[in-house]
């Protein structure tokens, strides 16, 4: 649904930077003897020849369309190249125009805030850019114009017979233009100068459209092409919207650009001028109505996002006619190979540019064998996303199961898949003071590991993949000795597998003296000091109960009462220590963990005999069995004692 935006204050200029037949381009530059050739990128399948998913400039001139199958290609035009895409998994793999598209949003982005639309357009704001030009080297004083800016097609830029560069020059070059115009004319010299650097360091062509707003760019960037620019004077967006078509402008090919057409007559955009605010308002609702109103006009407010990186990777596959897919094997198949490549790529996205996904989500296109018409849709499903194939896969196969459910009913019909897709979404910046399980180990000593026996230390072992999805930060105690002995590990559970939660306290008080050995004991790495007092880890208690957990979180909570009760029992006949109680509970951190929530990847990230420790005190308890028929709900909160 569209949304409306009320008009910014202040004039903008926005561009609207597509690529020329991308996907040909990528391949014609890996490829150069392809070039003036007439070529055309194919998707993996091979039935009739594979679809054409793009088609260059010179198949183009033989009527070679994108609708078109590999086959009925080669009958329009017997020369055609037609490369095919590469594949992985069992499904196209565009890993390769990922990053070529990249290349070039790199270069863009260096003058304006930048949106990355898609893997080959690109929204710039050169608003801030127009106006330094426009104060320091108006186009007015420049003694020399790129080429390609005065090839600009202006539109509404009347043609006085002598020649269409001189034309643009002199429009660019206006003493008596007003601001916005002024701003326009900048713009189009920043883009060429733009787009001749793109070509000369990638070698790819781009198109794009100048105006005020991202809908009249986006408009202008697809009138001509290849290796064109189109300007949006003011005065030109009436006559441009007067024979643009419903369905060619953008949230107008669907249901709603059809409700125009035949509730209201409207063939072309223009046509919503007749049309008052309050009548559209009454029939598609005020945010809608209101909507359309502005675009007729050509206003828009919204935004150029500063974006340069995707706000969600998604991998799908088409099972279309008979490949449909029919029972929960096949379908588990394609599910691992698409949550395998997810997962790749979100941790690379990880390992780059320091973001998480936090969201898991599935699509599938199904049907009914036995339902004609338009039935229930397959209900999309989202779950808490966790890093690491395995889990991915898991998560997947749950949702998957819970959708079919839902669609199936309680029939149990014979259903089809026609479609699969997963998607991470909800991609944050790592907030800052997070940091992998390995920093607790980074320090000047970190070289003693090795030398007392603790053989494959590395930090290169410690990747930065988060097991769950909410990063909580937490005071972090610097570690001041990394000197373990690896003879012997310290066992230290002494806990019953009853009580499932273990309270750690870090005191500023001196630890009393224990009985148990410590030699190679973990609790020697969270050994700290600082100048006003030494606070060292005392034991591992158990707390008096569980402390409330969710399904989707795992984190650990500092508890300083439960310390604090602790002590004054303790001390509550000695009023001289009761005051250097109260001065070191100020100063204390009790920190609980809860076993069910620790997350076993985690733990195999810390060395071998530190990994035996853990697992020794971590004991994971089975899973409680389901209350016995006939038992009161009393139970759940009354155990009985053993």
């Amino acid at each position: 649904m569209p949304i409306h935006r009320p008009a910014p204050q202040g004039s903008r200029v926005i561009a609207h930077v597509d690529m020329d037949c991308f996907y040909v381009q990528v391949e014609q530059r890996k490829k150069p003897e392809l070039r003036g050739l007439p070529t055309a990128v194919v998707q993996y399948n091979a039935w009739k020849g594979g679809g054409l998913i793009a088609v260059g400039y010179e198949a183009r001139k033989f009527g070679v369309k994108r609708s078109m199958r590999g086959d009925e290609a080669k009958e329009v035009c017997p020369d055609i190249q037609l490369i095919q895409v590469p594949v992985a998994r069992g499904k196209a793999d565009l890993k390769l125009y990922r990053e070529a598209g990249s290349e070039v949003v790199s270069i863009l982005s260096a003058k304006g805030r930048c949106e990355r639309a898609s893997i080959d357009e690109v929204y710039l704001d050169l608003t801030d850019a127009a106006e330094l030009m426009l104060s320091e080297a108006p186009p007015e004083t420049l003694e020399t114009i790129e080429k390609e800016a005065l090839k600009s097609h202006i539109l509404g830029l009347a043609d006085d017979g002598k020649g269409s560069e001189e034309n643009v020059r002199r429009w660019l070059c206006r003493d008596d233009a007003d601001h916005e115009d002024k701003l326009l004319a900048c713009a189009a010299i920043i883009v060429a100068q733009l787009r001749i650097q793109v070509m000369e360091e990638t070698q790819f062509t781009c198109s794009a459209g100048i105006a005020h707003n991202k809908m009249l760019a986006k408009l202008a960037s697809a009138m001509h092409k290849p290796a064109q620019q189109t300007v949006v004077q003011t005065s030109a967006v009436k006559d441009l919207l007067a024979s643009l078509p419903v369905k060619k402008m953008k949230q107008l090919g669907g249901k709603l650009g059809s409700s125009l057409q035949s509730d209201l007559g409207v063939k072309a955009v223009g046509d919503l001028l007749q049309f008052p605010v309050e009548k559209l308002q009454e029939r598609y609702g005020t945010n809608t109505g209101s909507w359309l109103w502005n675009i007729a006009r050509g206003i828009s407010g919204e935004e150029v996002e500063s974006r340069l990186l995707p706000k969600s990777h998604g991998c799908g596959k088409t099972f279309p006619g008979p490949q449909a897919l029919k029972s929960i094997s096949s379908v588990e198949h394609w599910l691992n190979q698409l949550c395998e490549e997810l997962s790749e790529r979100i941790q690379d996205d990880l390992d780059q540019n320091k973001r998480i996904a936090h969201t898991l989500t599935l699509h599938a296109g199904a049907f009914k064998y036995n339902e004609k018409g338009l039935g229930r849709k397959f209900p999309s499903k989202s779950c808490p996303l966790r890093y690491g194939t395995a889990k991915i896969q898991e998560d997947a196969k749950k949702l998957f199961d819970s959708g079919l459910r839902d669609f199936v009913g309680p029939h149990n019909d014979r259903w089809g898949i026609a479609s699969l897709s997963v998607t991470a979404s909800k991609i944050l910046d790592i907030p800052s003071g997070t940091s992998s399980i390995s920093s607790f180990f980074q320090d000047k000593d970190c070289h003693s590991l090795s030398s007392s026996g603790c053989d494959g230390f590395n930090n290169d072992h410690f990747p930065p993949s988060p097991s769950v999805n909410k990063i909580c930060t937490r005071p972090v105690y610097h570690v001041q000795q990394l000197r373990p002995s690896c003879e012997e590990i310290c066992d230290v559970h002494e806990t019953s597998q009853q009580n499932k939660t273990f309270n750690i306290d870090v005191r500023g008080a001196s630890p009393r003296k224990r009985k148990r050995k410590e030699l190679g004991s973990i609790l020697r790495y969270f050994q700290v000091s600082d100048s006003s007092t030494k606070q060292v880890v005392d034991e591992f208690t158990q707390a008096d109960a569980p402390l409330p957990t969710s399904d989707s979180e795992s984190y650990m909570e500092p508890d300083p009462s439960e310390h604090q009760r602790s002590n004054l029992v303790r001390n509550d006949n000695n009023d001289e220590n009761s005051t250097h109680v109260n001065e070191t509970t100020q100063t204390s951190t009790a920190w609980h963990l809860n076993v069910e929530d620790v997350d076993p990847s985690v733990i195999d990230e810390l060395p071998l005999e530190i990994q035996r420790e853990v697992r020794g005190w971590l004991c994971l308890p089975k899973r409680v069995q389901a209350t016995k028929r006939g038992s009161d709900i009393t139970q759940y909160f009354f155990p009985a004692k053993k």
